[in-house]
């Protein structure tokens, strides 16, 4: 849900609305408010959603998910997603580590 940029001076959520209001600060660009985003805000199209290994996230959410990180095994790493229960997961890492896939987050909750 987005919260309006004029109630608590801070967005909610992911969705941005551009603030169309006649008085509305952020949209005349006053001092001490908050940026509105633009293109230029954008990352790098090679580096985008890299992690600083190196490596891009797959979120798997059981053994069959991790067969498809095979052969890319050096680009990709797999994590595991939140609501995989414990013993799902131990058998998740103890696979990845025969198929030789990076786990971001192999140690249990």
């Amino acid at each position: 849900a987005v919260v309006s940029t004029q109630s608590t001076g801070k967005i909610d959520g992911t969705s941005w609305r551009k603030p169309k209001g006649i008085d509305n600060r952020v949209r005349r660009r006053f001092k001490g408010q908050f940026l509105m985003p633009s293109i230029g805000y954008g990352s790098n199209k090679n580096t985008r959603h890299l992690m600083p290994d190196g490596f891009l996230k797959f979120v798997v959410h059981n053994v069959a998910d991790l067969e498809l990180l095979l052969m890319q095994n050096k680009r990709y790493a797999a994590e595991i997603a939140h609501d995989v229960s414990a013993k799902k997961r131990k058998a998740i890492v103890e696979r990845a580590q025969q198929l030789n896939i990076k786990v971001t987050n192999r140690q249990p909750k």
